[in-house]
């Protein structure tokens, strides 16, 4: 696209030079070897609608994953761990993970949960995939709300700082169109005290609006009311 735009020169429209003024300041952050992310510029609404059409890697959010031997990751120890820390927080910080995929096949392959947490109790480790995912989905501001019903349970992913109706229309459009209201119960609530009923008699189960902003692990029971449009 810069190329393109630098070959017409004088016949530019007024938003193709500001979309080569936007790309002339993306390519020098690639020039500098600087994160689009990490950079010092002032990106103006301009800029930031052209990189999210572009989609450069460089401005994601980046989450460091390092990958250690079965017995590095069991001690806690691994010689390059420093300087993959040092070299992390000279290219703009992030999440840093340290794991074994090693162990993480040994687990997978493993036949029931009761093998695996005494193969993990026994070698003093545990997953790192928990952590991997919950950091992951935090870093790209996402997090997870849940529906029940007789016979099943779903897992839904939002952006942090949905609001009910926004949260319910994941579902389906017509329950943000016809939102009334959320019914909601905290799923620690609901693992402390085990049952619908006993968090409702503890006054836990609560009966939230259109501006209740969706918290991460929230169990949610929407109304709605849709009404046929007439021919």
């Amino acid at each position: 696209k810069l190329a393109s735009l630098e070959k017409k020169n004088q016949k530019l429209t007024k938003d193709e030079t500001d979309k080569l003024a936007s790309l002339k300041k993306i390519e020098k952050c690639l020039e500098d070897g600087i994160n689009i992310k990490d950079s010092p510029e002032e990106w103006s609404v301009k800029d930031v609608d052209l990189i999210n059409e572009l989609q450069p890697l460089t401005s994601k959010p980046a989450v460091y994953l390092c990958n250690m031997s079965e017995k590095d990751y069991g001690r806690k120890k691994n010689k390059f761990l420093a300087k993959l820390h040092a070299w992390v927080q000279a290219h703009g910080g992030g999440p840093m993970i340290p794991f074994s995929a090693a162990l993480e096949e040994n687990l997978v392959m493993m036949q029931s949960d009761e093998e695996r947490e005494a193969y993990c109790k026994e070698m003093g480790v545990q997953s790192a995939l928990p952590k991997i995912i919950t950091t992951g989905f935090s870093a790209i501001q996402l997090i997870y709300f849940f529906t029940a019903g007789a016979d099943e349970v779903k897992c839904w992913s939002i952006r942090k700082s949905y609001k009910a109706p926004q949260a319910a229309g994941t579902i389906h459009t017509d329950f943000e169109r016809g939102f009334i209201c959320a019914e909601v119960m905290k799923y620690a609530d609901l693992k402390e005290l085990g049952t619908e009923g006993e968090v409702k008699n503890k006054g836990k189960y609560k009966q939230e609006g259109k501006t209740y902003v969706v918290e991460d692990g929230d169990i949610i029971h929407f109304k709605f009311n849709v009404t046929s449009k007439g021919k």
